[in-house]
């Protein structure tokens, strides 16, 4: 008998919708937004980074093949988050606001992402 482990879920400075910069690999410096988060194995999804083709033979005869391109995942710990407005990325760090609730910041700029 195997026991079942839980699934691991890492908790990541980035959310669905940010704004990031990658800082390593072939996409170094390309910014986009992370369209999926997958905490199972801290892996994002960024908009126009690490594109892959996959070529899908035709299902039916008289059909044509297709040539597609995704987005592929990436460790999170290769983005960092980016200020639109000063064009600068810069690490995350937590404070708290006005209301007394736990809001994220860029160290840089002081700009506040929540």
């Amino acid at each position: 008998m195997t026991k079942t482990k839980t699934p691991v879920r890492y908790r990541l400075h980035v959310k669905t919708g940010d704004t990031v910069q990658v800082i390593s690999g072939k996409d170094k410096a390309k910014v986009g937004e992370v369209l999926r988060v997958l905490p199972q194995k801290s892996q994002v999804v960024v908009k126009g980074v690490n594109i892959k083709t996959k070529h899908i033979k035709p299902q039916q005869e008289g059909e044509s093949g297709q040539v597609q391109t995704y987005e592929f995942p990436i460790h999170s710990s290769n983005v960092m988050l980016y200020s639109t407005k000063q064009n600068v990325a810069s690490r995350v760090g937590y404070t708290y606001d006005d209301k007394g609730r736990k809001v994220r910041q860029l160290k840089k700029t002081g700009e506040i992402i929540d």
